[in-house]
């Protein structure tokens, strides 16, 4: 199947972790909630910040769970089963510490990659058969290379350097152009367009 309905943005609530990188997701949802003139609104029954927007013809859901990341498919499956969606009609848009800042990588399906929102989604779909963007983070120093345990942990909940903005900002509007081409065209061929 191959008609997005709902893009769910992934990242976590609250003014402190606005600019950090593992919202980047919520970032790209709300460029594509500002470029469609739709306002968000917080959704107690979702456990979700929602607005509703259209492409090509047809309502389409953007979201921004606000469970926290780890708990983001409680969010996720609520609003499939509320709005009948099949699990392949929800496109979500992730950070990657595995991708450079400034990479973007469009899958149909796939593991969580180690990432705990997609764990979370997975877990409580029951399934990876879902399309997502991932945006790429950098990544700081492996634990192979003597990085401490907690370096991920620490680094996706820091800001982007000064001098990494003006790239991410560069993605986060690529990523917006790639999800309203998965819309509008569907997920191979956003995938011919945006990944490399």
């Amino acid at each position: 199947m191959d008609d997005i309905r709902l893009v769910v943005g992934l990242g976590n609530p609250g003014r402190e972790y606005a600019e950090t990188r593992h919202n980047v997701g919520y970032r790209v949802v709300e460029k594509l909630a500002s470029e469609g003139g739709t306002r968000w609104q917080r959704s107690a029954k979702f456990e979700a910040e929602i607005a509703e927007a259209h492409w090509a013809g047809r309502k389409v859901v953007l979201a921004k769970p606000v469970t926290f990341m780890n708990l983001s498919g409680r969010a996720c499956v609520a609003l499939l089963h509320w709005h009948k969606f099949a699990l392949e009609q929800m496109l979500v848009v992730t950070d990657d510490a595995d991708l450079d800042v400034g990479r973007l990588r469009l899958r149909l399906k796939g593991s969580s990659g180690g990432h705990n929102g997609l764990k979370s989604i997975v877990e409580t779909a029951g399934s990876e058969q879902f399309p997502r963007v991932r945006v790429g983070i950098g990544r700081p120093m492996r634990r192979s290379e003597g990085a401490p345990e907690n370096a991920l942990v620490d680094f996706v909940l820091s800001k982007f350097r000064k001098e990494e903005q003006a790239a991410v900002d560069e993605t986060v509007a690529r990523a917006a152009e790639a999800v309203a081409c998965a819309i509008e065209r569907g997920m191979e061929a956003a995938m011919n367009e945006f990944n490399g």
